[in-house]
């Protein structure tokens, strides 16, 4: 309010000036010089009277500025104070809907803790009640159960002695059977020592034959791999461009191939760095290398070490 004001009152004191420079202007202007010029029987009151005339014009539209402009000044204050208490009278309401809503909420909640108070004893009186049927139930339970322990002891009783009647005769039989079982488990363990001597025979002839076919195909897959490795060599010195300097040196590299050959990955395990340079570059132009279809070989061959040799 205090900003609002202050610039009210900036205004004013400009329109004021305004007014003021205008005033003046109009009345202490300096005429033009001009040539006296003389009339006869001229009328000597005229120009005296439109010069008071002027000035009389001039400082009452000075006067009505001055007034409108207080008009409007007074119009703005008066608006502003009207918003200002229209602003303190919306904020009163505000305050007062919310002392009302902060009522309502504080009797929602005291209505809750009544309810929750309520809905607690009826929970405790259930639970006493629940627990004094608990206890009937299992007084009657376990006066059911001395009943039947009752009936249950002499019944034992009845079945024992039947029990011990059956168990001299089935001790006579069982030992009549287990002489006969021991008998043929002493059969049968012979015919078996003779059949795990035969087995065991039969094994270690097995053994044999497999070791020697798994020797020969030891053989087979290093003659296979010996031959792979040279036919990726030899396409690896089809892409390898070469030089004088390379004359006499050697670059070792690692090479990893998937099941159809694709390099997946190739690495430089040392050696001249131009030689290696140049390998590395043949074995990706080559892009595919040869590899064996047949799986024990291709598992020699999917992740090999080289030693590249320029031909010079």
């Amino acid at each position: 309010m205090d900003s609002l004001q202050s610039g009210l009152l900036k205004s004013f004191l400009l329109h004021l000036a305004i007014a003021g420079f205008l005033f003046a202007s109009a009345t202490f202007e300096t005429p033009t010089p001009t040539v006296m010029e003389v009339t006869l029987n001229a009328p000597q009151s005229e120009p005296s009277e439109k010069i008071v005339s002027a000035i009389s014009v001039d400082q009452n539209a000075v006067e009505k500025k001055i007034a409108e402009l207080k008009q409007k000044e007074d119009a703005q204050k008066k608006a502003e104070e009207k918003r200002i208490r229209d602003l303190e009278r919306r904020a009163v309401q505000a305050r007062k809907e919310r002392e009302t809503e902060a009522r309502r909420i504080k009797q929602l909640e005291q209505q809750r803790l009544a309810k929750e108070e309520e809905k607690r004893k009826a929970e405790a009186q259930a639970k006493k009640a629940r627990e004094i049927e608990k206890k009937q139930r299992e007084q009657a339970q376990k006066a059911q159960q001395e009943t039947l322990a009752a009936e249950k002891a002499a019944k034992a009783a009845a079945q024992k002695r039947k029990a011990e009647e059956d168990a001299l005769r089935k001790a006579e039989e069982a030992r009549k059977l287990r002489e006969a079982e021991e008998k043929r488990k002493a059969e049968e363990a012979e015919q078996a020592r003779q059949k795990a001597l035969e087995e065991k025979m039969l094994q270690e002839q097995l053994a044999k034959e497999q070791a020697a076919r798994a020797r020969i195909r030891q053989q087979q897959v290093l003659t296979e791999v010996e031959k792979y490795q040279a036919l990726i060599t030899q396409r690896i010195q089809q892409n390898l461009l070469t030089d004088e300097k390379m004359r006499g040196k050697e670059c070792r590299v690692n090479i990893r191939l998937a099941f159809n050959g694709l390099v997946t990955s190739v690495t430089s395990l040392g050696g001249d760095k131009i030689v290696c340079d140049a390998a590395l570059r043949a074995v990706r132009m080559a892009d595919t290398l040869p590899v064996s279809k047949e799986k024990d070989v291709f598992e020699q061959l999917k992740n090999i070490n080289l030693t590249i040799k320029p031909n010079l």
